[in-house]
């Protein structure tokens, strides 16, 4: 257990303020770690990742005997003491060869884990290839080819797993020059002979060029890393765990604006209530037009005298 003691200056303060719950999510970070024995392939594969969530990547060097499937409370450990997300452990043996797991954290706690086996003859480095390479902290674009993600559950796993793993900071808009580089996972469909198909990783550089239009000539290029995945072993989420992680806070939920419609032809109509007028005492404008004048007033008075004199002589005659 790591012991939580308060804090002695304020440098500590500002690390603990920035490990606590917000209401909008940092860029999730991720732990690099190796087992006690680990293929030159699956340390190459785990460093191109690395190098493609930097900055928001650790690696360790150390090996460590940890065991995922039996026992994750290592990992659990690892990823509180770092403040990290996901941990992507390396591992290789006679019965799982070029093994790679990506687990992810809720409360530092595991939420789920997915055991990737890579395949060796079609695995190229990202110094295979001799092109550029997209600047640290970009965003990539992400795209899955093939309805079998959406389909079987540990496929559906995989692309939650990765979209999460890539996502990067959230913003309100993207500078089209920003966009350097695109990732793409792309799996045949299921079959009787081939039920769970591999899942190939392709990174692609984009290239803009002049079109003589407006818009641009947009190319791509293969930057590598390449890899084929198969998935192994899974590690599906618990219920209670995965509604209490999708809840969303109060304060982000979107509220219903009272005396506000929409009608049939999609035009916005608001109510106003308002309080009880006194017109007497409304200001409105003066016009020449509308003030007394002098003959107006005698006029008014003699009418009044006439009116007394006939009400008298009427009172007169039935007396």
């Amino acid at each position: 257990m790591i012991r939580t003691t308060k804090p002695r200056n304020a440098r500590s303060k500002r690390a603990l303020e920035a490990r606590e719950c917000k209401l909008v999510e940092n860029q999730k970070s991720a732990l690099f770690l190796s087992g006690t024995s680990t293929s030159d392939l699956t340390r190459s594969a785990m460093t191109d990742i690395h190098s493609l969530k930097k900055p928001n990547a650790i690696k360790f060097t150390k090996k460590n005997s940890i065991h995922p499937f039996e026992d994750a409370t290592p990992l659990e450990f690892f990823s509180s003491k770092n403040d990290t997300s996901f941990l992507v452990f390396a591992s290789h043996s006679k019965k799982r060869p070029h093994n790679l797991t990506i687990a992810r954290t809720f409360d530092h706690r595991i939420l789920d884990m997915l055991e990737l086996g890579i395949d060796e003859s079609t695995f190229r480095p990202l110094t295979f290839f001799k092109t550029s390479k997209p600047g640290i902290g970009m965003k990539p674009l992400l795209s899955f080819s093939g309805a079998i993600f959406d389909s079987i559950p540990n496929y559906r796993l995989f692309k939650s797993m990765f979209l999460d793993f890539f996502r990067g900071e959230t913003v309100n808009s993207v500078n089209v020059e920003g966009l350097q580089y695109m990732i793409h996972f792309s799996a045949a469909e299921s079959t009787e002979q081939n039920p769970a198909p591999a899942i190939h990783m392709r990174v692609h550089l984009i290239k803009t060029l002049k079109s003589g239009q407006k818009l641009p000539r947009v190319e791509v290029e293969e930057m590598g890393p390449r890899i084929d995945f198969r998935i192994r072993r899974v590690h599906e989420p618990d219920e209670a765990m995965m509604k209490e992680a999708l809840k969303k806070p109060r304060a982000l939920e979107a509220r219903s604006k009272k005396n506000i419609e929409t009608d049939i032809m999609g035009d916005k109509i608001g109510r106003i209530h308002t309080g009880g007028q006194d017109f007497s005492k409304m200001q409105s404008r003066k016009m020449k037009g509308l003030k007394r004048r002098p003959t107006d007033e005698a006029d008014e008075e003699m009418t009044l005298v006439d009116e007394d004199e006939d009400g008298g002589a009427k009172k007169a005659r039935l007396a």
